[in-house]
């Protein structure tokens, strides 16, 4: 049986991976983002899943090892994650009424076989305006600090979205349609 290594904390894409009826152990890499570098934002997620895949595939050559990256790019800003409450209100602010891009890059790597896959993937999203009631309420629930952008679209972060054109998942952090069929067809997992 092959074997899958997620190398994300992320209960988002654990769930994404769960639901898809995948085995998988969970590896974190230790991997440091670097959100300074000039690139643009489909080779910057691409690097990004990259550099957490590698740390965790060298470790286990014989695995096929899953990363992503999610950021969010609004008028040529790249929002990452605020962690604090004041960028994570600038983040919403600057979004209010624009229609902004989420980014997700995923690598797929196994050592052995001397395969990879890097991808990145667009969603556009159309953000309503937004009082400082609504971000300030939003910000109180915390679920705003630890979302690329500041918002998380599976939760109460929906309600700020009047469109979305692309692939929902994405939104929230894995491109789950693309992923299956990279593991399917490039790394040879059956039955998903």
């Amino acid at each position: 049986m092959k074997k899958l290594i997620l190398a994300s904390g992320s209960p988002r894409r654990k769930e994404f991976l769960d639901k898809a009826g995948l085995t998988f152990e969970i590896i974190t890499s230790d991997y440091v983002e670097d959100m300074t570098l000039s690139l643009p934002p489909t080779e910057l997620v691409k690097f990004l899943s990259h550099g957490k895949a590698l740390p965790v595939a060298k470790d286990h050559p014989e695995a096929t090892v899953l990363s992503a990256d999610t950021i969010v790019v609004c008028n040529g800003a790249i929002l990452g994650k605020p962690h604090t409450e004041e960028n994570a209100r600038k983040m919403l602010r600057h979004l209010s009424g624009t229609e902004h891009s989420v980014f997700t890059g995923f690598t797929v790597i196994h050592i052995e076989d001397n395969k990879s896959h890097l991808q990145a993937v667009e969603t556009k999203i159309l953000f309503k305006e937004l009082s400082d009631e609504e971000i300030d309420e939003y910000i109180a629930t915390g679920d705003p600090l630890d979302k690329a952008g500041a918002y998380a679209i599976q939760k109460v972060g929906d309600k700020f979205v009047e469109k979305i054109d692309g692939s929902f998942s994405n939104v929230v952090g894995l491109p789950i349609e693309e992923v299956l069929a990279v593991l399917r067809d490039q790394f040879g997992f059956e039955n998903i």
